[in-house]
Parts: structure tokens; sequence; C-alpha cells
């Protein structure tokens, strides 16, 4: 799966990067799926005898394609919030050392990193390589609900249905990026939405 060139933003966006083997005793792996693909370009056999991998499939056929990897220890689950509680339970039990790989989505490296800083990782010491959609998770200001998955902006509140405009201010905090409402002066004043980055 290719790798998406972001364009340059402000200072809270995250910036990716590529994964790279380090060296350590123990290695987690979180990935959804497109990230899986990242996993297989990194990956040797000494590398795998000491690595965790937690997957979420998200309909794609990917998790033969890491089983067959041979990692020490491998899970597959439908969603991040049916993973959620296996990525806490192993972070809660890593030793100091382990290496931490994110690839795949922004929501998904988002909400994995949120969990290993507190945990106490922090995140300068996290690899993240994006891969898949660019459909960002998105906090609205106003009701502070979250959206997963915008693809548009301005987009409407799931929670409120406020229009909103998709600003690229990010908290590490929500893993969220904000969203503002973007008719609050002028009502009904709402342009054509379009793909975020378009």
């Amino acid at each position: 799966m290719s790798k998406f060139e972001f364009p340059p933003s402000i200072r809270s966006r995250p910036i990716y990067g590529t994964l790279q083997a380090r060296p350590g005793k123990q290695h987690l792996m979180i990935a959804d799926a497109g990230g899986a693909q990242a996993i297989i370009d990194v990956a040797t056999p000494e590398l795998m005898a000491k690595t965790h991998i937690i997957f979420i499939a998200r309909g794609t056929a990917y998790a033969e394609k890491l089983r067959a990897l041979e990692p020490a220890q491998f899970y597959e689950g439908p969603s991040y919030e049916a993973s959620v509680s296996r990525i806490r339970r192993v972070l809660q039990d890593a030793h100091m050392g382990l290496q931490l790989y994110l690839a795949g989505t922004e929501g998904l490296m988002g909400q994995a990193q949120n969990e290993a800083m507190q945990a106490g990782i922090p995140h300068t010491a996290i690899q993240t390589e994006h891969r898949g959609s660019v459909a960002r998770r998105m906090q609205c200001v106003h009701c502070k609900g979250i959206t997963e998955d915008v693809e548009t902006d301005p987009f409407v509140c799931s929670h409120c249905g406020l229009n909103l405009f998709v600003r690229d201010h990010y908290s590490r905090r929500l893993a969220a990026y904000q969203g503002v409402c973007i008719d609050a002066e002028d009502p009904g004043n709402v342009p054509e939405p379009k793909a975020i980055y378009q």
C-alpha cells in the first residue's frame, strides 16, 4: 500500500516516518489494515522472534501474511475498541526498553500512542508509519464528541449536528484533530464539502 505525502502544516500535526528495526529484547507492533505492509517491510526472523503483533484487520486479508512472519505472539482484533484491553495489558506488563512500532491510519496510531504515553512511554520513543486511509479522527470543540473516519471538510458532527471546519490542530491527549463550527457567525453559510487534502 502506498504512503501518502502529507502537506506541510502547523507544529501540532503529527509527522510520520518509516518503521526501522531497533535493538531490543521486546517489540510491540500495532497495526491496522494498511499498516500490515509496513510490518512486513521491516520484519526479519530475528526481530519477529521477540515481537508481539496486535493487528486490527478491518476486513483485509493481511492477517495470514503477518502470521507467516512467525512472531512470538499474534493477536487479531476486529476493531481498536475490541483490542484496547490487550494493548493496555501488554504495555502494563512491558519491561524497560520495549520497542514500540505503530503503523496504519492516523486514528489507530494516535489512540495507541495515547495508551503508550499513559503507560509511561514518551511519544518521541514511539515509531510511526502512516499507511492507508487519510481519514481523520475529529473532536467537536463544542460538544466534545468524537467522529471517526472524517474524509471531508467541512463535515457534520455525528453528535451535535454542527457543520465543522476540519482543522490541522491535533491533540495527542485525545488522539484527535479539532473541528470548529464553520457557520457560527453566518448560520447556513457552509461551503461545499471537499476531500480533506484536495
